[in-house]
């Protein structure tokens, strides 16, 4: 099974547990966003880092689920006690005798008779007596400790338990913590089953650690159960190394399946495993998750559970006890055991055990007593290491046949840049617990195996390896290139000097036991220069508590620590080189405002937004009224500046666009004709303008509210007219002008009912309230009150609030409009001469359709219609609008616009649309019946149900009498007009109504009054009346004709 691969039902299982699969999303290494202060602060990193040492001890134990292996924790870990130096491998700083031998200034250190025979699971099980071997204590800055098999993994109810217990972990925290020095703190923590994980550091090294992320994966039952995996933590190390310690507990079994499921279980811890993302020490933002292969030094640690390939179990077992029976007493307690094994030789049940034996014993000999020939030559002094009857060479004939050495030659399982220290140390596992050196004697009689291992990589060591792997892929591809053109030898090519294959070549059985040795200089991931050293590896032997042997493994790394004081002091001075580059090379622009802007009338700015330097500030806004600003931008850098108006950022249901709808900007020169490409690319608008060093341009800025869905949003507060506007300068900073306007109220968009409560003086006495009152006043005015403010009492129903039986503003504006039609009528009369031809002559929709209007100023005309509707809402007289040149026709067509705006604008119009319906249904059933109507009949009937509405009738019946009066009016004055002509009658242009001649009347000037009273209604129809919005387009126009023919009744006399 290759690592790759996933055990089946793996899929079914809920990601959730313990160990569990990650999620399918696929993490990809941290890209940082690169930056230029960042880039700038990395090419001084060296000002602002120190080197400083940190020395690491990684113990790994398989505690095996027993009672009191917490009472042996501190000893061995935090002091380095139990170890046997010739059997332990450590390597110690004071040499001495383990039997009979004394500490430094005390007692003589226990025996390992003594010590067996007082094995309790209530105390520690080291010997009494002893020092421990440095470096121990606070010699060490963190201690990273992996155990195994805190609770019993085989149990099913610790495998499926959905929760982890805290008791088993609490109790072996509380005992490493009472054996450390004052000041440790844990620093990180994981633990999955049966797999626990803690790192402690020392008080000035506790600190130096930052983004610390932990995890755990889960490899045992179906390839995610927790009872086999890792528990990984990740630490990043005075700010620039990352260290990775992983403590792992592997597949168990001898054959060659459980061999695969190690390196399977392997390869899915390196590969499931994922730490959190980090910002590294120059600003870099990592948004990805790193993972095993990111780190600088990695760790792995624990019961990997790799035995001796093809070696007999009990052979090796009653071998290495010769050692340890050579190193330990047999004058004492245990040794009868190891006697029997060793007579047991030569018993005949076991000829071919014996025969290796006995092949073996010829080579290390026997224990204690010399061979023939080093009797001969007992002056003769062999090398400890080079002593044939050594253990050395005995573990040095045995690790030929180690499977994790196998496997990481083979590339199956850590080969990919780990390493390990040379072993010098007996087999950790299996002893009979409560023994020093007894090797299992249970009917299993396991085979002894470096089951527990600690290994490790550094970056350099990783990059080293995918180099190799490339250069061999790239020399297979040379080869297979090589065939296809005909050469079979490789040595046939002159380039090729010899041939390498790396299967092939070298000495792939053999042990390089200085493996680890030398100290390792390391570039790591931010650019710093380590060095790691591997100071001692070895064993535990004289702890008696479990059937595996703690081990642990030293480590002193040199690295460089971030001074924050150094960095901040950096950070500052590569911002300000920065911004004086930027400022020197990037284009720059200054923008003023200039409030003065030409709006003569009504400067004052708003109390609630006052003009500063970097608000454009409108003032007072009005319905209609022109608003002008505007602002000089120059540019005041040493390189051309492109700038361009840009998109807004707006929210939801706004207009999108580089100005709201109530506002135009204009440049006082022409655009750009072919802007760049990187115009586009930079984000700048369709409109670009080019100013070179030293140049200036002037940006009119013009603000006018026409939209009466805007001035209801206005008058409800539902809308304001504050926004910010974007000024983009390519390759540099973007300018944000805040823009404002304080909104008048105005009598636009209101509902009749409103506006019959908005009191004498006009809506602008309601500024911030709501016209409708509370209750009715004591001088209640009528609408027969003149313009001017004539007198009248309301009704005395009129419900609490109202002010007026029509609205004050219908009435001001029909009576002025009336009047100054009138007025239009007499002066033509007597200033024009016979061949001047009055535009109700030749209009019959005049003064109320635009192709009837003489007054065709469109600029001069929105002038006059905000004034005179500033002069509704304020109830003002209406001379103020009109200049001295203007006429009293001009000024007759701007009031009847002005009219038309203002009953448009009408929320619920005239006639509302219930009330519309209503009527329709009345007029259809009319037209169904087929039976002819006198007009007083339908105006009956259109009464009947214009009175469910009263105030909307009077309205309406104010409206349509004073538009009755001017068709009479008009009528009469072309009359008298057309008999004073020589030539015969026309009659006038109908823009809104199409009719043919025979269906009007014979009589010119009736003809004329009908073709006048079509268009109004026509034109009123719309103002007036407010349909429903679900008709379809074929009702929608027999609706229109309707509505015309219902205004067109009330016109008729």
């Amino acid at each position: 099974m290759s690592s790759a691969d996933q055990p089946p039902g793996a899929d079914d299982v809920s990601s959730s547990l313990p160990g569990a699969f990650p999620g399918n999303g696929q993490d990809s290494a941290a890209t940082p966003n690169q930056q230029s202060l960042a880039e700038g602060v990395y090419a001084r990193r060296h000002e602002f880092v120190r080197p400083r040492s940190l020395r690491i001890r990684v113990g790994s134990w398989n505690v095996a689920a027993l009672k009191g292996t917490e009472q042996d924790l501190g000893d061995w870990f935090i002091d380095g006690k139990g170890v046997t130096e010739s059997l332990g491998g450590l390597s110690a700083t004071t040499s001495r005798e383990e039997h009979g031998s004394h500490s430094e200034n005390g007692p003589e250190v226990e025996n390992v008779v003594n010590q067996e025979l007082r094995r309790t699971q209530k105390e520690s099980t080291v010997p009494r007596n002893d020092d421990g071997v440095p470096p121990r204590g606070d010699e060490v800055g963190l201690y990273v400790l992996g155990l195994q098999e805190v609770v019993d993994v085989a149990s099913p109810t610790e495998n499926i338990r959905p929760y982890t217990d805290p008791g088993p972990a609490n109790k072996f925290k509380s005992a490493i913590e009472a054996g450390l020095p004052a000041g440790y703190e844990l620093v990180a923590e994981q633990q999955l089953i049966g797999l626990l994980l803690l790192i402690y550091a020392a008080p000035d090294v506790a600190p130096e650690l930052k983004s610390i992320s932990t995890t755990s994966v889960g490899t045992g039952l179906m390839g995610y159960m927790g009872n086999k995996g890792a528990v990984t933590a990740r630490l990043v190390l005075g700010e620039t190394t990352r260290l990775v310690f992983i403590n792992c507990h592997l597949a168990a079994g001898a054959d060659g399946a459980a061999l695969e499921r190690r390196n399977w279980d392997f390869g899915q811890v390196m590969s499931r495993t994922r730490f959190d993302p980090i910002d590294d020490v120059f600003g870099f933002q990592h948004t990805n998750a790193e993972s095993i292969g990111d780190e600088d030094f990695a760790f792995c640690f624990g019961d990997f559970n790799y035995r001796l390939d093809g070696t007999p179990g009990e052979d090796v077992r009653r071998l290495l006890m010769l050692h340890t029976r050579n190193e330990y007493d047999l004058g004492k307690y245990d040794a009868s055991k190891n006697e029997e094994d060793i007579r047991n030789l030569g018993s005949g049940d076991r000829p071919k055990s014996r025969a290796r034996l006995s092949s073996k014993l010829s080579t290390v000999g026997i224990a204690g007593e010399p061979r023939s020939d080093e009797k001969q030559d007992s002056a003769l002094e062999i090398p400890h290491d080079l002593d044939p009857s050594s253990l050395q060479a005995t573990l040095a004939s045995l690790l030929p046949h180690d499977e994790l050495q196998l496997q990481m030659k083979a590339r199956k399982a850590f080969h990919d840049g780990w390493k390990e220290g040379p072993i010098r140390f007996l087999p950790t596992y299996k002893y009979d617990v409560g023994t020093v050196g007894d090797f299992d004697s249970s009917e299993k009689r396991r085979c002894p195996s470096w089951c527990d291992r600690v290994v490790y990589r550094t970056r350099k060591s990783k990059l080293d390896y995918d180099s190799q792997i490339k250069e061999e892929q790239e020399s297979k591809k040379r080869d297979e290139e090589m065939k296809s053109r005909g050469v079979d030898d490789t040595s046939a090519d002159e380039g090729v000097l010899w041939d390498y294959d790396p299967d092939a070549d070298g000495d792939a059985g053999s042990y390089d036991e200085d493996a680890g040795l030398a100290m390792e200089r390391v570039m790591t991931r931010e650019g710093f220069e380590d060095t790691i050293t591997l100071e001692a590896y070895g064993s535990h032997q004289r702890v008696l508590s479990s059937d595996h042997k703690p081990l642990e493994a030293i480590f002193l790394i040199k690295y460089d620590s971030v001074i924050p004081e150094l960095k901040a002091k950096v950070h500052q001075e590569v911002a300000r080189e920065l911004d004086r580059a930027e400022n020197e090379g990037r284009p720059t622009v200054t923008v003023l405002t200039d409030p003065s802007s030409g709006d003569n009338e009504d400067e004052e700015l708003s109390d609630t937004n006052p003009q500063n330097a970097d608000s454009i500030n409108f003032g007072k806004v009005r319905y209609g009224q022109l608003r002008r600003r505007q602002l000089t931008v120059a540019n005041t850098g040493q390189v051309p500046a492109r700038i361009s108006f840009v998109d807004r950022a707006v929210a939801e249901g706004q207009s999108r666009g580089s100005t709201p709808p109530w506002l135009v900007i204009g440049f006082d020169r022409d655009p750009e004709p072919n802007p760049p490409a990187s115009a586009v690319r930079n984000g700048l608008g369709l409109k670009t303008y080019l100013l070179e060093p030293g140049e200036a341009t002037t940006v009119v800025l013009i603000l006018r509210v026409d939209n009466t869905d805007l001035v209801k949003a206005l008058n409800n507060h539902t809308a304001t007219l504050d926004d910010v506007l974007i000024l983009r300068v390519e390759n540099g900073r973007d300018h944000f002008l805040p823009i404002h306007g304080h909104w008048l109220r105005s009598s636009l968009g209101s509902t009749v009912d409103k506006l019959i409560r908005i009191p004498e003086g006009g809506v602008r006495k309601l500024q911030r309230q709501k016209p409708h009152g509370s209750g009715s006043s004591k001088s209640s005015r009528s609408s027969g009150a003149s313009a001017s403010g004539g007198s009248g009492s309301a009704p005395a129903t009129d419900p609490p609030g109202v002010k007026w039986s029509t609205p004050r503003e219908l009435f001001r504006l029909t009576e002025a409009l009336e009047h100054m039609i009138q007025r239009s009528l007499a002066e033509f009369d007597m200033i024009a001469g016979t061949d001047d031809v009055a535009p109700w002559i030749e209009n019959a929709a005049w003064p109320f359709h635009e192709d009837s209007w003489t007054f065709q100023d469109e600029e001069k005309r929105k002038e006059i219609l905000w004034k005179i509707q500033d002069a509704v809402d304020c109830d003002h007289g209406f001379e103020k609008a009109f200049s001295l040149e203007d006429t009293s026709i001009r000024k007759a067509e701007c009031l009847a616009d002005a009219l038309l705006t203002f009953l448009r604008s009408m929320d619920d119009g005239l006639v509302t649309t219930s009330r519309w319906e209503a009527l329709e249904l009345t007029m259809i059933s009319h037209e169904k019946a087929k039976k002819h109507r006198s007009l007083e009949e339908d105006r009956a009937s259109f009464l009947e149900r214009l009175a469910e509405a009263p105030i909307h009738n009077a309205s309406f019946f104010l409206l349509t009498t004073m538009l009755s009066r001017i068709i009479s009016e008009v009528v009469s004055a072309s009359k008298s007009r057309h008999r004073a002509l020589p030539h015969p009658i026309e009659l006038p242009a109908s823009p809104r109504v199409s009719r043919r001649r025979k269906t009007l009347s014979a009589d010119p000037v009736e003809a004329r009054k009908q073709l006048m009273e079509l268009n109004y209604a026509t034109i009123f129809a719309e103002a007036v009346v407010r349909p429903s919005t679900m008709a379809s387009n074929a009702k929608h126009k027999s609706s229109h004709e309707r509505k015309a023919r219902f205004i067109e009744t009330f016109l008729r006399g």
